[in-house]
């Protein structure tokens, strides 16, 4: 499979392909229009990256652990949004985890926490695919990596948006390829090197 790059978009056809892997009790609602997904990007503070957005505009998954963006609860959304931050907030209050491109570490908690908040305000949006696995939010760039992120247990799960559907949902694990480069993130990649 050819991966999805600038030169090679995801089409309306591939996304409609890649929701028909989805196994029968995934409901593959109608596809959100481009308004809702302007909507969508307005009230949370992000914008998809253009692969996320043509195959939610094929079709919307719902059901569990599928972020539902046209009806979903507004509070789930948030803590499904705020996950990966948060993930490096518990590591930094009950694992020691810093940054080490950050200032020195507070020795209290709560300042270190304080000051962790700082940095994270300003790195890019990881938005929800399905369960906690994201994709970059940034709709200058095609074709990232998707990410299995845990608090800073953080993975390079497949290189794209379309193999994520392939390795999910139809269980084929791809060969590696040995000098595969995933195409590096801010801030995030930190923990996959």
């Amino acid at each position: 499979m050819t991966p999805i790059s600038p030169e090679n978009p995801l089409t309306s056809e591939n996304a409609q392909a890649l929701l028909a892997l989805l196994p029968a009790r995934v409901e593959v609602k109608p596809g959100m229009s481009e308004r809702e997904l302007d909507r969508v990007e307005e009230r949370w503070g992000f914008r998809f990256a253009p692969e996320h957005r043509t195959l939610l505009g094929a079709g919307l998954p719902t059901g569990d652990r599928w972020p539902d963006w046209r009806d979903g609860d507004a509070e789930e959304l948030t803590e499904r949004l705020a996950w990966p931050i948060d993930g490096v907030l518990f590591d930094v209050e009950h694992n020691g985890f810093w940054h080490p491109e950050w200032d020195p570490r507070p020795t209290g908690t709560q300042d270190a926490l304080e000051v962790a908040r700082g940095y994270l305000a300003k790195v890019p949006v990881m938005v929800p695919i399905y369960s906690h696995r994201c994709l970059l939010a940034d709709p200058n760039r095609t074709g990232t990596p998707v990410l299995s992120m845990y608090q800073t247990d953080i993975i390079y799960y497949v290189t794209d948006l379309a193999d994520y559907f392939h390795n999910e949902f139809r269980r084929l694990m791809l060969a590696p390829e040995e000098d595969h480069r995933y195409a590096a993130i801010p801030f995030w990649s930190y923990f996959l090197d």
